[in-house]
Order: C-alpha cells, then structure tokens, then sequence
C-alpha cells in the first residue's frame, strides 16, 4: 500500500461525491495499492478491504479514530475516542467456503466480497431481507438438489453454472441467521462492533462501525477544508491550484497566518 498524494486523494474525493459507499472504497483501494489489479481488488473479501482501508487511514490521518454515538435509550451523544490497531484484527487465512447445516438445509457458499455487495445494492432499492437474500444466492458455491424445489421458485444468472436454477423465495429466518454468524466469525473484520456504555443512564449496547464510511466522512470534511485553503492563498498570493496542492499542509497554513496578517 502506498500513501496517496493531497491532489489525488482530493480527485477522488471529487469522483467520489456521485458514487455509492462501496464504489468509493473500491476506488480508495485501487489507488492505494497499485499492486493489485482492479480486479484482485473487487474480489477481496469485505474484512480483507476494510483491513486495508484501516491501514490506509492511518497513513492519512493517523492511528486515532474520534466519533460519535447517540444512546437509543436516553439520547445523550458519546465521544468515541479508539485507535485503529484497537479494531484492526489479526490477520487470518480466507477460507475457500463454509459451510451451513441447519435444519434440512445443507449448503456451501463463498465470503461476500465488495463486488458482491456493489452488485446486489444496484437498482431499486430493496428491503435489507431481499438484500440478504439477494447476498446469500450470489455466495452460494453448493446447495442439496433436493432442497431446490421448496417454497416456490426463484430464477437468478448470478449463480453458479454448477447450480440448480429453481431456489427457495423465502429462505427460513433461522438458516439466515446461521448463515451471518458463520460469516462473521470466518471474516471478523467485516463485522467490528464497538461495545458502548452510556454514562448517562448507563444502557449498554452494541455499535456497528464501517471504516468505508467513516473514513469517508473524514476525507469530505478534509477536501472542504483544503478547497477553503486553496481559495484562500489563490486569493492572497495569485498561486495556481497545483502549486499549493504541492506545499505540505505545515507550509499551507504559515501563508495562511501570514496572509491574515497583511
């Protein structure tokens, strides 16, 4: 992974205001590791990337992360204050498949990697059931031949060739949840949940955190307050855009002062 340069990381925080949330991760990942081809990068898992985008996070802003949470049960707003290497799990061997047993279901599926979840999110929007249930039929590798004619019928090309055709509409709620824990416990970095405590009522609860997201918001905030500082020395000195991209962000701000100054 290679840290990328102020103005291409603010070119990609341009392209990325009419991309999805997956789209601009892709894109981050991409750019960052030029030893991937953009394929290898569709194709990571959701907890290799997001180990990745942890990594690519510090070298940004550093090891620090600092947010913010609302307690369901009282309102009060929490400072969440955690370092990377906090959420950033061992690395561990990718498993070819898992496999679920439950109930008189027996099926393999592969872990969902971010193609996975760009291509089931396109289109209308969908209920989070259709969602995991649009998930679970693009990541299933093998199913019983005997437990394709159950509940109705359900025609999809996102299968595998090998594959039967005919599938369950409704997926039993228990096989589903089957499904998610052994996916979260054969990709742990996919499913980082903080353990919160509110210090108000003292309700204690459970957080999901998305580096995508998070870091995200953090790359906007960051380009709006570089643009402020373009503008700013544009407007004082008569300097080109490209010429103050190229100053590090210490000797931005001394012309700032000195500017204000004048």
């Amino acid at each position: 992974m290679r840290p990328l340069l102020t103005a291409e990381l603010l070119t990609l925080w341009e392209q990325g205001l009419s991309q999805t949330s997956i789209q601009r991760s892709l894109a981050l990942l991409a750019a960052a590791c030029p030893d991937l081809s953009p394929e290898q990068v569709r194709q990571l898992t959701v907890g290799q990337g997001d180990r990745l985008l942890l990594t690519l996070r510090e070298q940004l802003f550093g090891s620090q992360l600092v947010s913010v949470a609302v307690c369901p049960a009282c309102g009060d707003r929490l400072e969440l204050n955690f370092s990377v290497d906090e959420i950033r799990l061992p690395v561990a061997e990718v498993p070819e498949t898992i496999a679920v047993d439950q109930g008189e279901y027996q099926i393999q599926l592969r872990l969902p990697t971010r193609l996975d979840l760009a291509t089931i999110t396109q289109g209308q929007a969908s209920t989070l059931s259709d969602l995991r249930r649009r998930l679970l039929e693009r990541c299933l590798v093998k199913v019983q031949p005997e437990q394709a004619n159950r509940e109705g019928r359900l025609m999809t090309e996102d299968l595998p060739a090998d594959l039967p055709t005919d599938l369950p509409t409704n997926w039993p709620e228990d096989l589903m949840q089957a499904i998610a824990t052994q996916l979260a416990a054969a990709d742990p970095q996919a499913d980082i949940q903080l353990d919160l405590a509110c210090p108000v009522c003292g309700h204690r609860w459970q957080a999901a955190f998305d580096i995508g997201t998070f870091l995200w918001s953090e790359i906007h905030a960051w380009a709006l307050r570089l643009l402020r500082e373009v503008h700013g020395l544009a407007s004082a000195y008569g300097w080109s855009e490209a010429a103050i991209l190229g100053m590090s962000a210490q000797r931005r701000q001394w012309y700032l002062e000195m500017a204000g100054s004048l």
